[in-house]
């Protein structure tokens, strides 16, 4: 099935053995006529799971013969995206309709590079997407439950420049995307989309919230159980203050 003529937008989604969310997820794209393509890898071997029948010649993937990194995976997808918008997505995100049309809308008004929408948990209650950068003090507010660096974002509020947005969705331009050379894959886990925003705010581009828009994350938390997801997550974390502290973009305030 071709794509529908306003479709503009191509998804990168990575699985990591995520194949029954990665099915639900499609079941949800099926529906929306903004996306062109979705990108799948697959960055470790799992079972195959079935197209929906209306994303039929929409959906191309890609097998990694050895695991690669966030940013790595969706960089290699970007090389393939033949459309003026790229949507890096998780396999674990669950749409609620189409938040496509006032995700773009939030772009063009706002001139921004990226744009993200408000994103809550399974249960309904908002998640921490949206966020001041990491800051030394500002881990140790979060490490003694004081405070956790995210914006309020409520349902109905206009767009906002927030420092930066989660990489569980990203809706770049992907003439942005391009221009400043995606993630970096340097960091093979956690940090790479505070970075990537940090880099944007640097080059004078801008990040946009758009809470009229809202996903659901499934969040897995793996770093809080998993010894290896630890390791990557301090590691990274460890990359990004030697690459920004002390040598953060000033970020310009306002919105809608």
């Amino acid at each position: 099935m071709m794509a529908a003529p306003d479709a503009t937008v191509t998804l990168s989604v990575v699985s990591h053995g995520h194949a029954a969310m990665l099915a639900g997820l499609l079941a949800d794209v099926a529906t929306i006529p903004t996306v062109a393509e979705v990108i799948v890898t697959v960055n470790v071997p799992e079972r195959q799971i079935a197209v929906p029948a209306t994303l039929t010649g929409r959906v191309r993937w890609r097998h990694n013969s050895a695991p690669r990194g966030f940013g790595a995976n969706h960089n290699a997808a970007f090389a393939g995206c033949r459309t003026p918008y790229f949507c890096v997505v998780n396999p674990d995100i669950v749409l609620r309709g189409d938040p496509f049309p006032s995700l773009l809308a939030c772009l063009h008004e706002s001139g921004a590079a990226v744009v993200a929408p408000r994103t809550l948990a399974s249960d309904g209650s908002g998640a921490d997407s949206i966020r001041h950068f990491p800051t030394p003090f500002g881990l140790l507010l979060k490490a003694l439950g004081k405070a956790n660096g995210a914006y309020a974002a409520v349902e109905g509020q206009g767009y906002f420049f927030p420092e930066w947005v989660g990489g569980m969705f990203m809706l770049f331009r992907s003439e942005d995307f391009g221009r400043i050379g995606g993630f970096d894959e340097g960091f093979f886990m956690y940090y790479e989309d505070v970075d990537l925003c940090a880099r944007l705010w640097r080059a004078g581009m801008r990040v946009v919230a758009c809470p009229q828009a809202s996903v659901i994350h499934a969040a897995q938390r793996a770093s809080h159980r998993d010894p290896h997801h630890l390791r990557w997550h301090l590691a990274s974390m460890a990359r990004y203050f030697w690459k920004h502290y002390g040598r953060l973009p000033r970020v310009v305030e306002g919105g809608a």
